[in-house]
């Protein structure tokens, strides 16, 4: 929580009576009118639930390749129009065109069960017929040569070839409730589990893909995998590795059902209908939106988030909530500060999910920009509030980045830890393309919420987990960033800091290499 009273306090010391609020929270005011005004309007007139409800009710889920992507793509350019926005759909390559239809699970013996899963993304379909099929385990074999042995026996049956999670109570559960003893057993038992089904596996001699077509090559009917994201309901849902059968995700609950009726020699049947579309290579984008300068036009200020998901939910903390954010942040610096001294872009890049190729991309397509780049601002990595800042390597970021931070309201900065020079982000989001170039890209990153459990590529990153208090925090701080970075009479240097040996091998540290975009995916 923030420190309401000292805060209060501090201001009383000043003399500065507060005007705004937001959720108990109190402002001063600074002596900047525009800051001011950001801050009012944010939080007395925020358009983030607004966006939230039509990006991710409405539109949903946004995997790169999908109707879905296209239709958010169209929909932030015209929103950005209402702004008086100027705002641009830019192609950087081309990808599987792909569509999800409806996934239906039912335990059909030895009892009747419908089960929750999901079909995975660009899992092939059923082709409006369903599969009634018996379940198999993988099973545990001396070697590879009695695994392809083994492989004719699962023409028409579909096959499980995920650990089956020896509970399905989360960590915290277990430490929260069991005994010392217990809780040693369980965490034994676990690891035990998986060292055995490693052991499984590798004797297979086949990584995960050449699993998935091995199987389906010998007449499997589908196949069935469990991805638990260790905590209560959730499972993480990537790409499929088939390329003719269905792939599946089970919940934990469910997938070890099957698993334990499989094992004792039930022969479990399931019933699988799993519909989906091929559509073909389809355009990749990316949305720019743009507040021309006036004094300086061709240096830049960005703001940055990925506008892509994946989608088994509503891709709402990833990254829904840091694309409202920065479509709030330019409604508000359009409405306030619409003649700035450097151009401000915001950048929503397609297809970080699979290599942050948009930005990628956008990095090789637009060399003007990287050179003239004052600074970029990405959030990425869930809906809390921001508390780390990094210089992410660049030796100057120091004389910069605390000033713009200064102009920040006490009760949003002083949760922020910063620290510099940095290392600079060698993946993992979108500032890392910029950075890799050799231009200042830098990570607003966000208090976890659990993102890493409950939230990230999984089942439950629906709007219901959005904060928005929080997210209405980051659209003030990325405003004010951006305001003050236009405003800086200097220009922020691209000068490397020397980098600190790798402290595993004692080599010296290199900068990230600039990577390639993989502009045609989802292709052999």
């Amino acid at each position: 929580m923030m420190k309401i009273k000292n805060t209060l306090g501090n201001f009383a010391k000043l003399g500065v009576i507060t005007a705004v609020f937001c959720s108990s929270v109190a402002f001063a005011q600074s002596a900047d009118p525009i800051i001011d005004k950001i801050v009012k309007e944010a939080n007395e007139n925020s358009q983030l639930e607004k966006l939230a409800h039509e990006l991710l009710d409405k539109i949903g889920p946004r995997l790169v390749g999908t109707p879905q992507m296209k239709q958010a793509n169209d929909w932030a350019v015209a929103k950005y129009a209402t702004w008086g926005i100027s705002a641009r759909n830019e192609q950087w390559g081309q990808w599987r065109g792909w569509e999800r239809g409806i996934t239906h699970i039912d335990l059909t013996s030895p009892r009747l069960r419908t089960l929750e899963g999901t079909q995975l993304a660009w899992s092939p379909s059923t082709k409006g017929k369903a599969i009634d099929a018996e379940a198999i385990v993988l099973p545990l074999v001396a070697d590879s040569a009695a695994f392809q042995k083994w492989l004719p026996t699962v023409k028409g049956k579909l096959v499980l070839i995920s650990l089956n999670p020896v509970s399905g109570r989360p960590d915290k559960n277990w430490e929260d409730f069991a005994t010392k003893d217990g809780l040693a057993k369980m965490k034994a038992d676990k690891a035990a589990a998986a060292a055995a089904w490693r052991d499984r596996l590798a004797k297979t001699k086949l990584n995960a893909k050449n699993l998935a077509l091995a199987l389906e090559n010998a007449g499997a009917a589908g196949i069935i995998i469990n991805n638990w994201s260790q905590g209560w309901g959730v499972d993480k849902v990537f790409g499929a590795n088939t390329t003719k059968v269905p792939t599946v995700d089970l919940s934990v609950e469910d997938y070890g059902l099957v698993y334990r009726l499989a094992e004792s020699g039930s022969k479990p049947r399931l019933k699988i209908v799993s519909e989906s579309k091929e559509l073909g290579l389809v355009p990749t984008l990316n949305t720019i939106a743009e507040i021309k300068g006036k004094e300086k036009p061709n240096e830049y200020v960005m703001l940055s988030a990925h506008f892509d998901s994946w989608d088994a939910a509503s891709g709402a903390t990833d990254n829904g909530s840091g694309t409202i954010m920065m479509m709030e942040t330019m409604r508000i610096l359009k409405k306030f500060y619409p003649n700035p001294k450097r151009t401000i872009l915001v950048g929503h890049w397609g297809s970080e999910e699979q290599g942050l190729n948009g930005s990628r991309a956008f990095v090789e397509d637009h060399p003007e920009i990287v050179k003239n780049l004052q600074a970029l601002f990405n959030q990425d990595n869930g809906t809390g509030r921001v508390v780390n800042l990094s210089g992410q390597g660049f030796a100057k970021a120091k004389d910069f980045l605390p000033r713009w931070l200064a102009a920040v309201p006490d009760t949003i900065k002083n949760q922020i830890r910063t620290s510099f020079p940095g290392s600079p982000a060698g993946g993992g989001s979108d500032n890392a393309s910029f950075v890799a170039a050799g231009a200042p890209g830098f990570s607003l990153s966000s208090t976890s919420w659990d993102y890493g459990t409950y939230t990230w590529h999984t089942n439950r990153d629906s709007y219901d987990k959005m904060v928005f208090d929080e997210i209405r925090s980051n659209a003030i701080l990325a405003a004010i960033l951006v305001y003050m970075a236009c405003e800086d009479p200097e220009r922020m240097s691209h000068e490397r800091a020397p980098l600190t040996n790798n402290p595993r091998t004692g080599a010296p540290g290199t900068w990230p290499p600039q990577t390639k975009a993989n502009r045609k995916g989802g292709v052999n």
